[in-house]
């Protein structure tokens, strides 16, 4: 009997095509192992401003498909840039939509970061998420300061951290949390 691969969605804080966060998500894809499946979720730029006058039988359709992909992953993988000191509104809007739905209580999530700073906005983070009663699993951070380099500088950076192990190490962390949870 075989078992399904571990399903871990990938929420990016950054909307931007081309953004830094985006791109490290998508190395991590690339460098999964047969056991460990990520999809990096498209649907945080579409999603309606949060009013709770539009929850419970309200709530709009891309916010409930959204909804279903976080409840039937697995795991979190948040990276998030750091914008004017705080999470990017986009991203608090997806984050707030989950707040008072039951998808994310003790769902382990660990963190991507594409920079060497933003400290702040990883602070501001992990006190919502922690809030939210995500389960956030530290021994699994990746910092890959990627942010501000030229796209070669970048890709340079990615290639060495999927050769080194870097990338492998933080996702078989991740993964040892949660069959270690489950």
């Amino acid at each position: 009997m075989t078992s399904r691969p571990l399903f871990l969605y990938a929420l990016c804080g950054s909307q931007r095509q081309a953004s830094t966060s985006r791109r490290l998500l998508e190395a991590m894809r690339l460098a999964c192992p047969d056991n460990i499946a990520i999809e990096i979720c498209d649907l945080i730029g579409a999603l309606p401003i949060f009013n709770p006058d539009h929850e419970g039988g309200k709530t709009p359709p891309i916010v409930e498909k959204f909804a279903a992909r976080i409840r039937e992953a697995d795991g979190l993988i948040v990276s998030c840039p750091e914008y004017a000191h705080g999470i990017p509104g986009g991203f608090k809007n997806a984050l707030d939509w989950l707040v008072s739905r039951d998808e994310v209580p003790f769902k382990p999530l660990m963190f991507a970061h594409a920079s060497h700073r933003g400290d702040l906005v990883l602070e501001q983070l992990t006190e919502v998420l922690r809030t939210m009663s995500l389960r956030i699993v530290s021994e699994a951070f990746l910092r890959l300061p990627i942010a501000g380099k030229g796209d070669e500088a970048q890709a340079e950076a990615l290639v060495q951290a999927l050769n080194n192990g870097l990338l492998l190490t933080s996702l078989s962390r991740f993964a040892a949390a949660i069959s270690t949870e489950g």
